[in-house]
């Protein structure tokens, strides 16, 4: 699958007040989302010593398929194709490697 098909698809299934017009609902709910993959990965490192079993992964992938939901709706409610947004990103990374930029702060280093 590509990521525009799963924009597409994911779209189908969404359903939130003024829908096409509200980008704030999908950003709230990629904060939540986020915030649970985080909270499954700090209880890793205090309940279970830093191991992760299957069982806690197949937890977090169900949680990192959330975030993609989300991510994929504010995408759609801008009009920015997941798809542009994963190239363009692999392009700004790889400029940053290739310049030896890799490490550091700042959005346009």
């Amino acid at each position: 699958m590509t990521f525009e098909e799963y924009q597409k698809e994911s779209r189908k299934t969404a359903i939130y007040p003024n829908i096409g017009d509200n980008f704030v609902y999908p950003t709230l709910g990629l904060s939540g989302e986020s915030g649970e993959v985080s909270e499954k990965i700090k209880k890793i490192i205090r309940d279970k010593g830093g191991i992760v079993d299957d069982v806690t992964k197949k937890e977090i992938a169900k949680e990192l398929g959330d975030v993609l939901w989300y991510l994929s709706q504010i995408a759609s409610e801008l009009g920015i194709s997941l798809e542009d947004v994963a190239n363009g990103n692999l392009e700004k990374l790889k400029s940053r490697f290739e310049r030896d930029k890799i490490s550091g702060s700042g959005d346009n280093r």
